[in-house]
């Protein structure tokens, strides 16, 4: 028996030295004509499926391979691609190089202008995925653009992707005071960083931004429900360090006082490991177009990368903000419930260089945010990720809205409390990606848990009517019994501290938490044909105020999502479909009768949104084209809505609409980036016998959709040569159509005109320097955005840029 034993370990050791014997290995670099590493060329082992990304220095390596002759190709976004033939010998190892044809300004110049093209990423499905190969839809603008158009507010980064608009700016308040934009005609706000809950009740600072993706459609089933994401939601992509020194530094500066210096400094920390640390760093000033206003912020994000050995990766990242802020009201020119006297902007009248507030009532948003990542490649075929976030923002100082009041006069009421919340959120996820053939079959696994626990306490104060103004005079001679005073009421900061002292405020300590599960499969039947199919368990518990045991609820929900992708020409056409899904768990309410008498705390079912798609995605021109038209149907069912008598569940609502993204570089120097979206929401089923119900009239569009048609244009030109060499143009612009903010029988229809907005830039960008000059709305248009609201946008500005790169 031994004997046996022993001759059975000694064949199996044989059979796996053959096995290893029977393999080879391939290393190399890509460089460009001028001798400089290429990063991110993607090196392909053809009919094999074995790709690999070069590094920052230009290197890659591919294990394993089995003995024979192969074609090996190195492609890279908008250039043409390189073939070499390859034989590999059992134990042995060939090394193969590239050179591009392209110097390392050229390819620069095509990173900027594949803000959206057929690169690997690992973000939107959570495993590594091309574009292509994808069948959600999702864009992205990348930090180069940024710089290119001096942005320095990041809701302006938004301008670039198609499909999506502003329609409330950051106000600070505890929660959700972060810009709101609509998406597919449903509220988005930035919720994510680096695919992990990223709470914000400010600003997004975009100096630590490498790119910022839009991922279009429902996606609770990799994302969960910790936000609203039936539209899509937004993700930011942070810088990350590398293993060689370099950075830049950089001033801003602008109309209405802007001054911005920022810093991007990275550097090895041992010459021996790989080890490096990358400090963005940014301190912001900045007044407003109107009469009050202002914004003072600092940020820095220290991240730190150890690449231990060729299976163990740790990365960190820290973001620490402080930003202060006198915020401009909220305008409604609607009480919500009495037929509205302006029905458009000309008779609202409202004096845009009014901001209706003043410098010595601010909002402060500290925040934290602290990410941690552990790679382990497990074998050839899997890798696992263990990845933690901790958040904590603060929303402290005065917000205030203005309301149409009872009288239908001229008049409306500037109501203001003072918040006092702070939000503490933990995410820890586990994940195991795995890339394997099951007979000719590949499969590209995701199997992932996911804990999110959030804590919000609040301490603030009730709300205070302090004073009444007119859409054309803010210190108005009327006191609020709308009798005629002898001086105008100025505010300040104790007149509004007076009106809140006789407020009585409120107090609670709400948690609650989230336990999931998911798993995601794209299997390969050929290289052209795939499917994926993903879904997740999600187990919702929440504590409710800690202080009231009776408010404690859970839930569970299974959110599943589906797609088909066939290319009929390999990696330059994909014709895609999919299912999607979101959720959001309602937390119970209390309800009453007709007399307005309680009938106790009522349960709801999770909302849930899910659409269906398709569409066609191109990648043609040897990657010089890159496009993406796709047509969808969201529908939200079990919408939770408020009428007098409180909660009810049962509306439905639907958007309908097609997307347009291209992304072009038909020569060298030349880069253009456009878009183009419809959309059309409607209420499908409310509450259709309560006639004062202004959120849910059948047919009539909800609020905060946004505008209909949208468009986008952004097209840069660098000179290549001769004397002008490394100056540039830029030229683009912004359309949107007309926008009902508020639809409904009882109040009427009131509507933000269309847009159109011209942008335009010059600039000077070497290897050692860039100058920037952008001049914004040029023929300074009027115009606006809202969400039930009305908010006037900046009149003509500019912004310059002044880079020193290292």
């Amino acid at each position: 028996m031994i004997r046996i034993f022993t001759n059975c370990i000694i064949l199996l050791l044989f059979s796996v030295s053959l096995s290893f014997a029977q393999t080879g290995n391939i290393d190399g670099s890509v460089k460009t004509s001028d001798g400089k590493p290429a990063e991110l060329v993607t090196v392909n082992i053809k009919g094999t499926g074995k790709t690999v990304l070069t590094d920052k220095k230009g290197a890659y390596q591919l294990k394993n391979i089995k003995t024979g002759k192969y074609i090996l190709t190195a492609t890279f976004i908008g250039l043409a691609k390189q073939e070499q033939t390859v034989e590999i010998k059992s134990g042995g190892t060939v090394s193969v190089d590239f050179v591009l044809d392209e110097n390392s300004d050229q390819l620069q110049e095509v990173i900027i202008s594949s803000r959206n093209t057929n690169k690997v990423t690992a973000a939107v499905a959570k495993m590594p995925l091309k574009n292509l190969e994808n069948p959600q839809v999702y864009s992205s603008v990348s930090s180069e653009i940024l710089k290119q158009q001096a942005i320095s507010n990041y809701d302006d980064a938004m301008r670039n992707i198609p499909g999506i608009a502003r329609t409330w700016e950051s106000t600070g308040r505890g929660g959700d005071g972060a810009s709101y934009f609509a998406l597919r005609g449903f509220e988005a706000q930035p919720s994510l960083i680096n695919g992990l809950p990223g709470l914000t009740s400010g600003n997004l600072d975009p100096a630590s931004v490498e790119e910022i993706q839009v991922m279009k459609g429902p996606s609770g089933t990799l994302f969960g429900a910790s936000f609203y994401g039936y539209g899509g939601i937004i993700n930011t992509i942070t810088k990350k360090p590398y293993y060689e020194f370099g950075g830049e530094v950089a001033y801003n500066l602008g109309s209405f006082g802007l001054n911005r210096v920022t810093a991007d400094v990275n550097m090895p920390l041992s010459k021996t490991e790989k080890i490096a640390m990358r400090i963005n760093t940014a301190y912001h000033t900045e007044n407003s177009f109107q009469d009050a206003g202002f914004k003072k912020s600092f940020y820095i994000a220290p991240s730190l990368a150890y690449e231990v050995n060729d299976k163990l990766f740790f990365q960190v990242l820290t973001e620490i903000l402080q930003e202060e802020r006198a915020v401009a009201p909220v305008f409604f020119n609607t009480n919500r419930d009495a037929p509205l006297i302006f029905k458009n902007i000309n008779e609202l009248n409202l004096n845009r260089n009014l901001s209706f507030m003043s410098n010595d009532l601010t909002m402060k948003n500290p925040r934290y945010n602290l990410q941690g990542q552990m790679l382990y490649k497990l074998s050839d075929e899997w890798t696992s990720q263990t990845v933690i976030s901790r958040g904590n923002v603060k929303s402290d100082g005065y917000y205030t809205y203005i309301w149409d009041d009872e009288t239908r006069d001229n008049y409306f009421d500037q109501w203001f409390n003072k918040e006092n919340q702070t939000t503490n959120s933990t995410d820890i996820q586990q994940n195991f990606n795995g890339d394997f053939k099951i007979g000719n079959l590949r499969n590209r696994v995701l199997v992932g848990l996911d804990y999110f626990s959030r804590n919000v306490i609040s301490n603030k104060s009730g709300w205070a009517l302090v004073r009444k103004i007119s859409p054309q005079e803010s210190e108005t001679k009327v006191g609020l019994d709308l009798e005629p005073i002898d001086e105008s009421i100025y505010l300040s900061q104790q007149l509004v501290d007076n009106a809140l002292a006789a407020q009585a405020g409120s107090r609670s300590n709400i948690k609650n938490s989230s336990y999931s599960a998911y798993a995601s499969d794209v299997l390969n039947f050929t290289p052209s044909l795939s499917v994926m199919a993903s879904l997740r368990m999600d187990y919702f518990d929440s504590k409710g105020d800690l202080k009231d045991a009776e408010d404690d609820y859970n839930q569970l929900t299974f959110s599943p999502k589906f797609g088909v992708v066939y290319q009929p020409i390999l990696d330059k056409v994909s014709i895609f479909a999919n299912y999607m899904n979101a959720f959001f768990n309602v937390s119970p309410q209390e309800v009453f009768d007709d007399n307005n008498v309680s009938q106790g705390v009522k349960s709801f079912k999770p909302e849930q949104a899910n659409q269906w798609e398709f569409g066609v995605k191109t990648s043609l021109f040897s990657d010089k084209l890159f496009a993406t038209v796709s047509v969808y149907d969201i529908k939200v069912a079990n919408r939770v809505y408020f009428t007098q008598t409180g909660a009810i569940q049962g509306g439905k609502t639907g958007s309908k609409g097609f997307d347009i993204d291209l992304s072009a570089n038909p020569f060298p120097g030349l880069n253009v980036i456009a878009g183009i979206s419809h959309s059309r929401i409607k209420v499908l089923d409310g509450n259709t016998g309560d006639p004062t119900d202004f959120y849910n009239e059948v047919g009539r569009a909800p609020g905060g959709q946004g505008p209909q048609d949208l468009a986008n244009l952004w097209a840069t030109y660098k000179i290549g040569s001769g004397k002008l060499k490394d100056f540039g143009l830029g030229l683009g612009g912004n359309y949107a159509g007309v926008y009902k903010v508020i639809d409904n029988s009882v109040t009427g229809v009131f509507e933000l005109p269309s847009y159109t907005l011209l942008n335009a830039s010059l600039f000077y960008n070497s290897d050692k320097y860039r100058f920037t000059f952008n001049m914004n709305n040029l023929t300074n248009e009027d115009y606006y955005i809202g969400y039930w609201s009305v908010n006037p946008q900046k009149p003509r500005n500019f912004a310059a840029s002044f880079a020193y790169k290292f």
